[in-house]
């Protein structure tokens, strides 16, 4: 039976959906946006870096709160609503979230348009050790 999970810590989803979904050791994360745990209606970061900064952040605050780390993850895909502007910049925060030799599968897509207006989404995919 898949595992429901919502983390309290988080921000609060911007759907109906769970921060993630856990089924056989493999865990779903859902994309997450910039938004501020515990203020969902303030105004989002500035520009890409700070966006995929914080995007991060609450990434790790789910992965925290079912007992992960990014050193689980083995997938990544990424959404940029100005792909050829924003697709170097966020490259550089990414960088600093994963180390050479510990950098997931990745794919990064540009899209039209994102929830909360977002320039930037990531969903993960990990695996529980």
């Amino acid at each position: 039976m898949p595992k429901f999970h919502t983390v309290l810590q988080a921000p609060t989803p911007v759907g109906p959906f769970c921060h993630a979904t856990e089924a056989q050791g493999w865990v779903m994360l859902t994309g997450q946006m910039p938004t501020l745990p515990g203020a969902p209606d303030a105004d989002l970061p500035k520009g890409v870096e700070a966006q995929a900064e914080r995007v991060f952040e609450n990434l790790k605050l789910v992965l925290d709160g079912i007992g992960l780390t990014l050193s689980d993850v083995v997938q990544c895909r990424c959404y940029l609503t100005e792909f050829k502007r924003d697709f170097d910049a966020f490259n550089e925060v990414y960088k600093r979230y994963f180390p050479d030799g510990a950098r997931p599968a990745r794919t990064t897509i540009g899209v039209t348009a994102l929830a909360v207006d977002a320039l930037v989404e990531v969903d993960m995919l990990a695996v529980r050790p």
